[in-house]
C-alpha cells in the first residue's frame, strides 16, 4: 500500500524530578543536602532512510512519544536522560505544523535528521539550591513538562524524470523496459495505484525515473487519482510526456497533450515550468498519419519540445530516448531543496505572564514565566513559598492583581493549586 500524507501527534520527553534528599553526616546541617537533579527527557529526531519508499509504516500508529527523563537520586545521583525517539521516514519528505502547515523540514538527503521537538529539561535537586545563607534547603525542581504538538508528514517523490500523460499510454511499460523497476501492468485505466520508481543507467552515469499515475481532466480539482500525485513531479527535473500516438483508446492524441499540460499549469508553475520530452508511445500500431498529424498540431502551436518515437513493447528507439533523456538533464541544475524559513516549535516564553479569570471568580496565573516559577516551589515548604511570593511581587503580579480589584479572601490559581489572597500588613 502507498501512502504519501499523514498526520501524527508528538510529545518529547518530560525532564526528569530533582531529589530532596539529605545525607546522614555528623556536624552537617540537617545532614547536607545531597539531591541530585533530574535526566532530561528524550527529543523527537526525524531521520531520511532511503530504503523507505512510502508513509504506510504510519498509517495505524498516529502518537509517538519520547522517553522522559529519570528523577535524581540521593547522593546526588543525577538521573538518566531519555532516549530520543528516532522516526524514519522516505526521502523527499515535508514536515509541516499542522494548524497553518508551516514547513518545519524538508529531509531531501540520505541520510538527513531534524530535531523536531526537544525533550524538557531535568529539574535541579536540593543540593543545588544550597547557598551561604540557605545551608539546608527543603526543596527541589521539578522537570521540565512538555507540550503535544500536531505535524503532517507530506512526501514528494525525489527523481530526476517524472512520466506523466493519460492512464494507458504506457507509462508503466517504459519504466520497467528503461530501469530495474517492476511496476503491475494491465490493459486497463489506474492499474498504477502510486508513483513507481526506477534507476536507469547510461554507460556511466544513472538517473532516477518515477511513474506518475494516470492525469486526467479535472485532476488538479480532484477528479481521478492523479491530483494526489501531482505533488510528486514537483520534485522532478525533467517531465516525459507520453502520448499514446495510436489512438488505441479512441481518444485523440492531441487533445490528450494538451489535457495534461493544462492540469499541470493549473497546479502551479512548479510543475508546468519543467522542461518536457515528447514520446510518442504504441508507434508500433500508429500510422504515418497519425504521427506526421501529431507533429503539425506541435509545429502549429510552437512547441518545440524534443519528440521521441519509440514503442515500448517491442523496445523500438528506447536507446535513443535514454541517451535523449541523459543529454537533457546534463544541461538541468539539480533541484535545490526548498526554500523557506523552518518553522520551530517553541516553548513558552519564560519572561511573559497572563492574568484571565475563570467561572468561578478565582485569578488565573499562566505563561511561561508561570510555568517555571512553579518548578522551584514546594508549597508546603516555608521557604520555597516564601520564595514564590517574592518573585510575584518583582515582577509585578501581584501589583497587577490590585489594580484588577482582587480583594482580601479571593482566590489565586496556579496550575492545580488554589491560593487565598491575604493582602501584605503594610
Amino acid at each position: 500500500m502507498f501512502l504519501d500524507e499523514v498526520k501524527m501527534k508528538l510529545v518529547a520527553g518530560k525532564g526528569g524530578d530533582g531529589c530532596t534528599s539529605f545525607r546522614r553526616e555528623k556536624y552537617v546541617a540537617m545532614g547536607g543536602p545531597d539531591g541530585g537533579s533530574g535526566g532530561k527527557g528524550g527529543d523527537i529526531i526525524f531521520e531520511t532512510d532511503p530504503r523507505l519508499d512510502s508513509l504506510v509504516d504510519f498509517r495505524f500508529q498516529k502518537h509517538f512519544r519520547a522517553e522522559n527523563g529519570a528523577n535524581g537520586g540521593s547522593s546526588n545521583r543525577t538521573g538518566k536522560s531519555g532516549e530520543d525517539l528516532i522516526i524514519k521516514v522516505p526521502l523527499g519528505t515535508v514536515i509541516k505544523e499542522a494548524e497553518n502547515e508551516q514547513i518545519v523540514a524538508d529531509l531531501c538527503g540520505e541520510g538527513q535528521r531534524v530535531v523536531v521537538l526537544k525533550g524538557g529539561e531535568g529539574g535541579k535537586g536540593n543540593a543545588r539550591f544550597k547557598t551561604s545563607r540557605l545551608q539546608a534547603p527543603g526543596f527541589s525542581q521539578t522537570g521540565q513538562l512538555t507540550d503535544e504538538h500536531t505535524v503532517i508528514l507530506e512526501l514528494k517523490t525525489i527523481a530526476d524524470v517524472g512520466l506523466v500523460g493519460f492512464p494507458n499510454v504506457g507509462k508503466s511499460t517504459i519504466l520497467s523496459m528503461l530501469t530495474n523497476a517492476r511496476p503491475k501492468i494491465a490493459n486497463y485505466h489506474f492499474t498504477t495505484l502510486s508513483p513507481s520508481i526506477g534507476v536507469a543507467k547510461v554507460y556511466d552515469k544513472s538517473f532516477v525515473i518515477a511513474d506518475i499515475p494516470g492525469l486526467i481532466e479535472g485532476a488538479s480539482e480532484g477528479v481521478g487519482l492523479g491530483h494526489y500525485f501531482l505533488r510528486h513531479v514537483e520534485r522532478t527535473r525533467l517531465l516525459l510526456h507520453v502520448v499514446d500516438v495510436s489512438g488505441s483508446e479512441d481518444r485523440d492524441p492531441y487533445e490528450d497533450y494538451k489535457i495534461v499540460n493544462n492540469e499541470l499549469k493549473k497546479y502551479g508553475e512548479s510543475v508546468s515550468l519543467l522542461p518536457q520530452i515528447i514520446v510518442l508511445n504504441k508507434c508500433d500500431l500508429a500510422t504515418k498519419e497519425q504521427i506526421d498529424s501529431f507533429k503539425k498540431h506541435l509545429k502549429k502551436d510552437k512547441i518545440t519540445d524534443e519528440v521521441v518515437e519509440i514503442s515500448a513493447v517491442s523496445g523500438t528507439n528506447l536507446d535513443t530516448l535514454l541517451k535523449v533523456v541523459s543529454n537533457k538533464l546534463d544541461q538541468i541544475p539539480k533541484k535545490a531543496p526548498l526554500e523557506f524559513t523552518p518553522y520551530v516549535f517553541e516553548r513558552q516564553d519564560p519572561s511573559r505572564y497572563e492574568i484571565t479569570r475563570s467561572d468561578d471568580g478565582a485569578y488565573v496565573l499562566s505563561g511561561g514565566y508561570i510555568d517555571e516559577l512553579i518548578r522551584n516551589i514546594v508549597v508546603d515548604d516555608y521557604t520555597s513559598f516564601a520564595f514564590f511570593q517574592k518573585c510575584l511581587k518583582e515582577k509585578g503580579i501581584m501589583k497587577e492583581l490590585k489594580k484588577r480589584g482582587i480583594k482580601e479572601g479571593d482566590i489565586i490559581r496556579v496550575k492545580d493549586t488554589d491560593f487565598e489572597y491575604y493582602p501584605d500588613e503594610d
